[in-house]
């Protein structure tokens, strides 16, 4: 048989046959006078041996692995392997679904923050934020939708476990008697700010409004975590001042902590 022959024969295509060859999965077989490549119906049951398992989700490293065993004495140990890979997919598969029903029930019931997807956690606080924007006599401030577009980037990229206690910090002061007003009120101190100088007598004020509200457990422990948080990508966008007040205000919190 010729190589086009073969793969035909075999349901693959003429490319993969030359990089099984490659690869060494493929032995060369002999060439006729004229230089091509005379497949035998050995060379056909080995080929279709490799599709198969390549079929079930083998690397093609595996497969070589598999192949050289002529007994056959690893290919449990192979399948066994590739079974529990395929099981970890399908629960990760899962758990994606899942969450991606929470956020399809949010988007049916018009409930999806501007900011989604995001879980179902942070999109509670949004909401409690947007009760509480609903109920201010202006616009809401500029800084109360900055904050949210930070928490819903904290929630991708910070990991699980921190986020999740971040979270749980947050939703606990948001139900706090007075707490959400509060925030909206230092929200709107610091779109006062946009435009000042870091050295600007309501900077401390603010700062020290701002700390009353931020929980212990999200506070930096040291100085040096303090010092961290002062360079972050986070202030890029603020104001000197804007800046100086959430700097200020994780200090104060971290020295209340610290008594």
């Amino acid at each position: 048989m010729r190589i086009g022959e073969i793969a035909g024969l075999v349901g693959i295509t003429t490319r993969a046959v030359r990089h099984y060859h490659h690869l060494g999965l493929l032995p060369e077989p002999r060439r006729r006078a004229n230089g091509y490549r005379d497949y035998t119906l050995r060379d056909a049951v080995l080929l279709a041996r490799i599709r198969r398992l390549t079929e079930l989700g083998l690397g093609l490293d595996e497969v070589r692995d598999v192949l050289a065993d002529d007994a056959g004495r690893e290919i449990v140990d192979v399948l066994e392997e590739l079974d529990a890979d395929l099981a970890r997919q399908q629960e990760e598969i899962g758990a994606r679904r899942e969450r991606l029903g929470v956020l399809l029930g949010q988007a049916r019931a018009g409930r999806m923050p501007a900011e989604g997807p995001v879980s179902p956690g942070l999109a509670e606080l949004f909401g409690d934020m947007a009760r509480a924007s609903a109920a201010l006599p202006g616009p809401e401030p500029a800084m109360a939708a900055r904050d949210r577009e930070m928490l819903a980037l904290l929630e991708t990229v910070v990991p699980e476990a921190e986020r999740d206690r971040l979270l749980g910090s947050l939703r606990e002061m948001a139900r706090a008697p007075g707490a959400m007003e509060r925030a909206y009120e230092v929200y709107a101190a610091l779109d006062a700010l946009a435009d000042a100088a870091a050295d600007d007598v309501r900077v401390e004020e603010t700062a020290r409004a701002l700390a009353g509200l931020l929980p212990d457990d999200v506070v930096p422990d040291g100085p040096g975590d303090l010092d961290g948080w002062s360079g972050t990508v986070f202030f890029a966008d603020f104001s000197a001042a804007q800046a100086a007040v959430v700097r200020r205000a994780l200090r104060i919190a971290h020295e209340r902590g610290a008594r």
